[in-house]
This record gives C-alpha cells, structure tokens and sequence, in this order.
C-alpha cells in the first residue's frame, strides 16, 4: 500500500514539473520576443527581462534536482 502512495506521489510530481516546465517555456518565448521587437531597450528593459530570465533558470534548476 506504501509503494502505491509513493508512486501516486511521484506521478503528481512529475506532472507538476511537466506542467511548471511548460509555463516557463512560455516566458521564454515571450522574453525572447520582447527582445526581438524592442529596437532600443533602456536598462530598466533590460534589467527586467535578465532578471526574469535569470530566474527561470533557476527555476527549471530546481526543478531538475530531485
């Protein structure tokens, strides 16, 4: 009855890491595009879009480590 609890448990997880995976994705592609249609980005811009990159990065790090 344990192994199937974990096994449950490991099922939500790994579908939860699936599902986040995807979001982050989608903020990939919008970063991207804003860059690419942002001719002359100010620093601000600029400071914003590394600091949310960065920190999708470190969400998908984490999300690797088990």
């Amino acid at each position: 009855m344990m192994d199937e609890a974990a096994e449950k448990y490991n099922d939500s997880l790994r579908m939860l890491r699936h599902d986040i995976n995807n979001q982050l994705s989608n903020i990939h592609l919008c970063l991207d595009q804003l860059n690419y249609e942002v001719p002359d980005p100010s620093p601000d811009f600029t400071f914003y879009v590394t600091t949310i990159m960065a920190s999708c990065k470190k969400i998908e790090e984490l999300l690797k480590s088990e």
